[in-house]
């Protein structure tokens, strides 16, 4: 016979990845459902991690976690959809960034909505002032938890 799983039973980084991947699955379907069928959840974790002013596809590979070829053959079908445009570094001509374009920024403005009604989702469920905890308890656990902060 099978034993019950109770809620102390399961770990803490479970009870964080949950509803990360349930807010993943959202978005993603959000998008999809929105036209931009185009995309594959591997590209948008990548695609997702993109800096503002652009990234190395090897600063996103290792962000990924993923080899630099798997990181650019996800660049190149991203590119040729027309999610993403390789630019040169201002910084350094050999190098060059990898972009959000035009088409990509659309699917970031949509994804960014369907975020906000999820958490405001959440906040009606748990409440305001435990949302509010919860944030600041996650933004402590970020300052040793994300490399990239």
């Amino acid at each position: 016979m099978a034993e019950t799983t109770t809620d102390e039973d399961i770990s803490t980084g479970v009870l964080l990845f949950l509803p990360f991947r349930e807010m993943e699955r959202r978005v993603f379907d959000f998008v999809v459902a929105a036209g931009y069928d185009d995309i594959t959840l591997a590209q948008s974790r990548l695609f997702q991690r993109i800096s503002p002013g652009g990234s190395r596809l090897t600063d996103l590979a290792e962000q990924a976690r993923i080899t630099k070829q798997s990181a650019g053959f996800l660049v190149d079908q991203l590119e040729r959809a027309g999610y993403v445009e390789r630019v040169r570094d201002p910084d350094d001509a050999r190098a060059r960034l990898v972009r959000v374009a035009q088409r990509g920024a659309r699917v970031v403005a949509l994804a960014a909505g369907e975020v906000e009604r999820i958490e405001a989702e959440w906040t009606a469920h748990v409440g305001a002032e435990e949302m509010a905890h919860l944030r600041r308890v996650l933004l402590r656990l970020r300052e040793i938890t994300d490399p990239y902060a």
